[in-house]
């Protein structure tokens, strides 16, 4: 039962900001989004990772691995919608 839990817990967490992240792609803007928040994601989810692995805790690595690749996924959109904003803002 502890295990459902987890995982189940590990997919509605990572449909929630796989969501968020496909949001901004689909509607093409970042608006008000830092890209601090997923620098600051990507380096928490690799030392949660990092440390899921040493504890042995497959439920976390896995949630931790996805959220990494989340994170960066969510980093470049929004790299992406800022230098788009940037070259049409120079024309």
């Amino acid at each position: 039962m502890q295990e459902a839990i987890g995982w189940a817990s590990s997919v509605i967490l990572l449909l929630t900001i796989g969501k968020q992240v496909y949001k901004q792609w689909k509607e093409g803007a970042s608006e008000n989004v830092s890209r601090w928040l997923f620098v600051g994601q990507t380096a928490a989810s690799v030392g949660f990772l990092v440390y899921s692995w040493l504890v042995r805790n497959w439920v976390f690595v896995f949630t931790n691995a996805f959220m990494v690749v989340n994170a960066l996924a969510g980093l470049a959109i929004v790299l992406h919608h800022r230098r788009r904003e940037r070259a049409e803002a120079r024309r």
